[in-house]
């Protein structure tokens, strides 16, 4: 029984070994962490607005109620109704028709008024246009911003850490940070509590996106590889952001607002033990190579224009998270459920398209996958606000999901092929530069749409993202092949080996290199 136990410690043992040297499985942890991190990152879009104008709506009606006692009460001490059952007259008075109320049979008042009804004009779902639901657009949106705006705060601070520490430790940091704020989220009451949870989900979420991807990069080195692999792990966040909006939803309307965020908390506790045990953090290894400074990247012209390509292709879809909410309450009379359900066609869409141009866009070229995709969310966020009814919104959402598929599972890879080309091969710096752009997208779109949409309008709102995304996608036609900066070229060729020198070849406007293994052990002989 003994040796039966031992056996069994032995093959777990061999399991976790044999798993921190497997790619497959750093994939799942990195495709888990993105799929509970955008989970709450979307889980909040259907509750947050209708909790927050429910809390509004009710406290002025307290106020309301409050303060109609007293007027009752003044009123009733001014003139008193007297019906007559005799003559079927109804009779006035008051503190000052007292006198003429001393012989009320002499002097009978007939009147025309209308009977008193004790029944109130049925109330509809559909919240009136005022100035409640109106700053409702301002509220939401600097909360949702709040995450995006941390996060991108954070970033720059982050990418160099990993180059230094390693990615397990930031990834393990992510899951706890991740953790309190879904706990902050399922019991926060008031504004501000909300406010504060938001933004420390940014730090969170900062962390997991930014050692995901460089972990990926770093142990998927071959071009088509880590396409295929990121693609994937966007399909996590495609999972994420699809399963969120549904189930927070439905959740709030029929359980409560706390039930959702309880139970996203539970699996980010079986996250946080599967890093534990397979990544084990605590024996991170930072990286051999010293990365390029980040300031040095953010100067290179084609990692700006990928980073341009994910921020105004995500703030489409982050302009319409707080605003279209709002405007479906006060066009289409929306019911809480149908205010995440909406949000289903750009979900399923987006986990569409990221794990069909994960491998596709290789081969067609990622610049013109990105290019189609700007064009794409640009086309489909103008015929959002023809929407009629929650039916006419699937086309457009679901347009403007795809085409966001398509930006993101081109422009993540191209930017670790951008670092391979032109840079040092660390990748913490650069999916630091792609998470703050992914950011400025979640936090310009959501604090500048709100108010963009209480002053001109939901419509115009819709078309000014719509021209942006439009207008910048040609910029994506340099990204079809950047050459190599000199000194990098230099200094591979300073080892006057072929295996370490990259040679890049242009396939279909697509640029890869290739190492051959045998003559890397050659040269390392």
């Amino acid at each position: 029984m003994g040796r039966l136990q031992t056996l069994r410690e032995f093959s777990l043992l061999r399991w976790l070994r044999d798993g921190r040297q497997s790619r497959r499985l750093i994939l799942l942890i990195v495709f888990i962490a993105l799929l509970l991190d955008n989970m709450l990152l979307t889980v909040v879009v259907p509750i947050i607005p209708s909790y927050l104008y429910s809390a509004d709506h009710d406290h002025s009606s307290v106020k309301n109620q409050t303060a109609s006692p007293e007027h009752s009460t003044v009123t009733s001490n001014n003139f008193h109704t007297i019906y007559s059952y005799y003559d079927s007259s109804t009779m006035m008075t008051g503190n000052a028709s007292e006198q003429t109320t001393a012989r009320p049979e002499s002097f009978p008042i007939p009147t025309t008024q209308a009977p008193v009804s004790s029944t109130t004009e049925p109330q509809s779902d559909c919240p009136k246009k005022d100035s409640v639901l109106l700053n409702e657009n301002v509220k939401v949106g600097l909360l949702f911003a709040s995450k995006a705006t941390v996060q991108l705060i954070t970033n720059p601070f982050i990418g160099p850490l990993t180059n230094r520490i390693g990615y397990q430790i930031p990834m393990f940091a992510g899951f706890c940070i991740m953790f309190i704020s879904t706990i902050m989220f399922a019991f926060s009451k008031s504004y501000t509590l909300l406010f504060l949870a938001r933004s420390f989900q940014g730090i969170g979420s900062s962390c997991s996106s930014v050692a995901g991807m460089g972990m990926l990069a770093s142990v998927y080195t071959d071009d088509e590889e880590r396409g295929n692999a990121m693609g994937i792990a966007l399909g996590g966040l495609a999972m994420g952001v699809l399963v969120g909006p549904p189930f927070g939803s439905v959740m709030y309307e029929f359980v409560g607002k706390t039930a959702p965020f309880l139970i996203l908390a539970v699996l980010a506790l079986l996250d946080g033990a599967l890093q534990l045990f397979v990544l084990q953090p605590s024996k991170a290894e930072p990286e051999s190579q010293q990365g390029t400074p980040l300031f040095t990247l953010l100067r290179d012209p084609y990692i700006l224009i990928a980073a341009g390509s994910i921020c105004f292709a995500n703030m489409a879809i982050a302009m319409l998270e707080p605003a279209l909410p709002i405007w479906m309450m006060e066009t289409m009379c929306s019911r809480k459920w149908q205010l995440g359900v909406a949000f289903v066609p750009a979900s399923i869409s987006y986990l569409i398209g990221t794990n069909i141009f994960g491998i596709l866009a290789h081969k067609m070229g990622r610049w013109l996958c990105s290019l189609i995709g700007m064009l794409l969310v640009g086309v489909s966020i103008l015929c959002v606000p023809f929407a009629k009814n929650i039916y006419g919104l699937i086309v457009p959402n679901f347009g403007v999901g795809f085409a966001i598929g398509m930006v993101d599972s081109s422009m993540m890879p191209i930017m670790g092929y951008l670092v391979d080309l032109r840079h040092v091969s660390v990748y913490g710096s650069v999916y630091a530069i792609a998470d703050v752009a992914f950011c400025m997208g979640f936090a310009i779109g959501p604090s500048t749409g709100g108010a963009i949409a209480r002053s001109i309008g939901f419509p115009w709102l819709m078309t000014i993202i719509g021209i942006i995304d439009i207008l910048f996608a040609p910029l994506c036609f340099f990204l079809r092949s950047p050459p190599a900066k000199e000194e990098k070229m230099a200094i591979l060729m300073e080892h006057n080996c072929p295996a370490k020198t990259r040679m890049y070849t242009t396939q279909d406007s697509v640029q890869h290199y290739q190492l051959e293994e045998e003559e890397e052990s050659e040269c390392d002989e």
